[in-house]
């Protein structure tokens, strides 16, 4: 008698999920923002929402809840794996295009199932949502792994800058996971292959920003950021001013190998 009880209230609730996507879910018990899905470049993360509606074979609300938030966790997955394959890599490269190879396929997918569930919104019908985020730093760390010859860091002399921001307004250029710095040569000198095994763990290569002021106070570049303004752009890759390349291979750019880098498009 008590599970058809359960089972009696449960099928109105549930009704208006069956009627389709227009359905409009019955409240929160308590409202919170949702945030954006996608990527956040200036944070480095990657965020996906998922649902989940109650499984209508439990046998008390409990369990109906617990289901709902397995097929939550499940659609947060999926909806978290699809925004990964969209993120640009490089000028003409995705992500999804680098998941043709079943190895790499298998590293981001270990990646996005770790996510993190930053919020969960429990509904009066036992349905539930929640926002999942995953670094992009550990994308690129299955993306990019350490190089056999990374790129020359100079370590040498006072430290006068806490971290670097690259001026590339004007030049078109768009975020991408792995960006690089060039001189006028076409040579490296900084992208992913100047990180530290111990940056990988936790930084991505560049975070960018569509704002000098907010890149400049941003806590990834610290209290003294050298700023640089980049001269060319090259597919995904921004090649720095002579005078700009001057003063970053001059002074002790520990910084770079931290990642503590910010690129400015607008």
């Amino acid at each position: 008698m008590k599970r058809s009880l359960w089972m009696l209230a449960l099928v109105v609730p549930l009704s208006a999920v069956a009627q389709g996507k227009d359905a409009k879910p019955a409240a929160p018990a308590a409202a919170t923002a949702r945030p954006e899905a996608g990527v956040n470049w200036e944070g480095q993360i990657l965020r996906a929402t998922g649902a989940g509606a109650p499984d209508l074979k439990a046998s008390n609300p409990a369990q109906a809840r617990l289901g709902a938030e397995r097929a939550a966790k499940m659609d947060a997955f999926r909806n978290l794996l699809e925004q990964a394959k969209g993120v640009q890599i490089s000028a003409g490269r995705t992500v999804g295009d680098a998941m043709g190879s079943e190895e790499i396929r298998g590293r981001v997918e270990g990646v996005v199932r770790g996510f993190k569930v930053v919020n969960k919104r429990y509904y009066s019908d036992s349905g539930v949502e929640m926002d999942v985020e995953v670094p992009l730093a550990a994308l690129t760390s299955v993306l990019a792994p350490a190089p056999d010859t990374a790129i020359a860091v100079n370590t040498q002399g006072t430290k006068k800058y806490t971290g670097l921001v690259v001026d590339a307004r004007g030049l078109g250029a768009k975020p991408v996971l792995s960006p690089r710095l060039l001189d006028g040569a076409g040579k490296p000198v900084y992208g992913a292959d100047a990180l530290s095994a111990e940056a990988r763990k936790s930084a991505a290569v560049a975070a960018w920003f569509k704002s000098l002021p907010e890149a400049q106070k941003s806590a990834l570049v610290g209290e003294k950021p050298l700023v640089v303004k980049a001269a060319q752009l090259q597919g995904s890759d921004l090649v720095l001013a002579e005078d700009a390349l001057k003063l970053l291979t001059e002074a002790n750019a520990s910084f770079l190998a931290e990642g503590r880098v910010a690129i400015v498009t607008q």
